[in-house]
């Protein structure tokens, strides 16, 4: 192998690498989903069919419905038989019973009485008694029951039929008041031998319903092959859609051969690659800086392929629905660290990949896609918790809109909704909420920077920020006017503000280690440059840069903030030593690198006001004269100053940019320095 090849190869590796992360991805989701047919009509009920007259392929069952299925369970749970055993050897002892009760009497109408009794009580045991402590209060009267005897044959009549003890009392007191007998004996006792003969057998009705309950068909009917089954433009009612319904998973599950397979395979690498590299030249087109650095392409890899197996997960088990997966945390995650197009782009890829394994898939990317975007714009400030509960309600509500719409579209009735569907849209969206402990967890573990952490870092009660007012307050003062207008310019032009606020309130920390050899620090009247020459002095004010980078990785801030750190001075010089050093040694060349920090220039938008309104800044203290002429000169020397010295040429900034920065400056220092209209003598 070729020394110059290898060496392509060194020069490529970071480009090579990013697209074996891309192949691998696309591997990857090809490998997880499922090597099956799609049926490749698009149709909803009450909908014209808008394709070709529909020929059935092959002969297939009719299935029914869930609805159909749910209401055939609940009629067959409201009819099916109720069981009773009949106890006829418990009828004999309390009949046997009776009798001696009434042999231990002296009554001469005992044989008349006992052939009543008799009669009464077979009367009222052939009806049949049963317990009224039996959980049937909640069934109908009409309902149907099995009565079994002793042969186990059975009898079938109404559970209002029956007696209840209570209802067999009265029975037999009445029946002996018609006959005229006013004997109150006789009415105890027989009333006192009334007992429940039916007993239900609760075991045998539960296993005789599973059985019919498992029996009950899931097709109703069928269609040949060959037969039409719609025609184009013929409305898809519920009969049309419930065939067409079976058709697509008849289709859909058939084993497929081994041609058929590497087709359906070849297919489907094909459009997971073109969703991939339209990922891949969106992301190379709109950002560079999120493009060119694997550890985001492989973030964004992670999240893709994380979504897309917890969907899988969650389609195994069919107890839970698929709209139970929080995908809205996606774009929520990526507007977090990357931004609003970022996020938006990125989510839509990954439904549009998840589509390939959810049913119903033009409802599933509609639904996700408007509930994705809602939460991208909602959104605004992830570091208060009020704005993630209320992401999470208009997520809530978006779904819970699109999907009563698609239901009105689908059922033409209001009664038809399924409105336990919605439980899964409110699962959805709490699940939402567990978005804040994420970002957390890839903050540490990408390196990335949230809202809620340069919030937590910008509190100026923060342990390095005290430090820094307690060993140099007038370079923490400096420090906070930056900040007020670095913050303000960004806002102008758009940006992260709160990122350049962050970055402005750090950048220079280094000064505390020799806080009195900068003159905002000094107080006294002292200046300890007087006993250094020039370039040790121009050494101590450049080396506040190194040191401030080394106390920012010792207490452990981010690296995006220790940037502003590294970029607010670039590469240019520290003009005052210089020129003091050219005025005291006209004949000596000068040595630029001596004077010159250490860079790099300025990357980003934020990065490049920092430098802007930290010269300014700086400078404003030195003029004499305060005006709005005076103020305005400075502002527009000293950027113009960086411009010249090309410390901008790598930041996003355009010169309307600096335009605009610079009206903003003059504006703003006019305002601190209290510059006013000069009255007439």
């Amino acid at each position: 192998m070729s020394s110059s090849f290898l060496n392509k190869i060194r020069d490529r590796h970071e480009i090579i690498f990013k697209n074996l992360l891309f192949i691998s991805a696309i591997a990857i989701v090809v490998f997880l989903i499922p090597r099956e047919a799609k049926f490749k009509y698009e149709f909803q009920k009450n909908s014209s069919w808008a394709h070709q007259d529909l020929i059935a392929p092959f002969d297939f069952a009719i299935q029914k419905s869930t609805q159909n299925i749910d209401e055939e369970r609940k009629q067959l749970q409201q009819t099916h038989l109720l069981y009773f055993n009949r106890n006829s050897k418990l009828e004999r002892s309390v009949i046997h019973k009776f009798k001696e009760a009434l042999n231990q009497t002296s009554s001469r109408n005992q044989n008349a009485y006992f052939n009543i009794g008799n009669k009464l009580l077979e009367q009222v045991f052939s009806i049949g008694v049963y317990s009224s402590l039996t959980q049937l209060t909640d069934v109908a009267p009409t309902h149907p029951i099995l009565v079994l005897n002793e042969e186990n044959i059975g009898e079938e009549s109404e559970l209002g039929d029956l007696f209840s003890i209570n209802q067999a009392q009265e029975f037999i007191t009445k029946e002996i008041a018609s006959m005229g007998i006013s004997d109150s004996f006789l009415i105890d006792v027989l009333k006192n031998s009334v007992v429940d003969n039916l007993v239900y057998d609760k075991n045998l009705t539960q296993d005789r319903l599973t059985n019919e309950l498992n029996s009950i068909s899931l097709t109703k009917g069928g269609v040949l092959s060959g037969q039409k089954i719609i025609s184009t433009g013929e409305l898809v009612n519920e009969e049309k859609f419930m065939v067409l319904q079976s058709l697509k998973g008849m289709y859909e599950s058939k084993v497929v051969g081994a041609e058929k397979f590497s087709l359906i395979l070849f297919g489907q690498i094909i459009i997971i690659s073109v969703l991939f590299y339209s990922l891949y030249i969106f992301l190379k087109n709109v950002s560079n800086e999120f493009f060119f650095d694997n550890k985001n392409i492989a973030f964004l890899l992670l999240i893709v392929i994380g979504f897309l197996i917890f969907t899988l997960l969650v389609l195994n088990f069919s107890s839970y629905h698929v709209y139970i997966v929080p995908f809205c945390s996606v774009p929520i995650l990526f507007r977090t660290f990357f931004g609003n197009r970022i996020a938006l782009f990125v989510y839509i890829i990954t439904i549009f990949i998840i589509s390939f394994i959810v049913p119903n898939p033009f409802e599933f990317v509609l639904i996700e896609i408007i509930a994705g975007i809602v939460s991208t714009y909602t959104i605004v400030n992830v570091n208060k918790r009020s704005e993630l509960f209320f992401t999470a309600l208009i997520i809530f509500v978006s779904f819970s809109v699109l999907y009563v719409g698609f239901s009105f579209i689908h059922e033409g009735s209001f009664a038809n909704i399924n409105w336990g569907n919605l439980k899964w849209f409110g699962i959805s969206s709490g699940l939402t909420l567990f978005t804040f402990p994420l970002i957390y967890l890839f903050e540490k573990t990408f390196g990335y920077i949230s809202d809620v952490t340069l919030l937590e870092l910008s509190d100026t009660n923060n342990k390095l920020l005290r430090e820094l007012n307690l060993k140099a307050p007038g370079t923490f003062q400096h420090s906070l006017q930056v900040a007020n207008l670095a913050e303000d310019a960004i806002r102008e032009i758009g940006g992260n503000t709160l990122l350049v606020r962050t970055g402005a309130l750090y950048h220079d920390i280094g000064k505390m280690a020799h806080a009195t050899y900068f003159i905002e620090n000094q107080s006294s009247g002292i200046n300890p440059h007087d006993d250094l020459n020039y370039e040790e002095s121009a050494a101590i004010i450049i080396n506040h840069v190194i040191i401030g980078i080394e106390m920012a990785k010792k207490h452990q801030l981010p690296d995006q903030l220790i940037d502003f750190i590294r970029t607010h001075h670039g590469t240019t010089k520290t003009q005052y030593f210089l020129k003091m050093f050219a005025i005291d040694n006209p004949d000596i060349d000068i040595e630029n690198s001596i004077f010159q920090y250490p860079g790099p220039i300025p990357f980003s938008k934020e990065t490049a006001v920092l430098m802007m309104a930290d010269g300014v800044e700086a400078a404003s203290r030195s003029l004499k004269i305060y005006t709005t002429e005076t103020i305005t000169n400075l502002v527009n020397s000293i950027i113009d100053s960086q411009v010249d010295e090309k410390q901008f040429v790598n930041a996003d900034i355009t010169f309307k940019h600096i335009s605009i920065v610079k009206k903003l400056f003059i504006k703003k220092l006019a305002n601190i320095y209290h510059v006013r209209v000069e009255y007439p003598k």
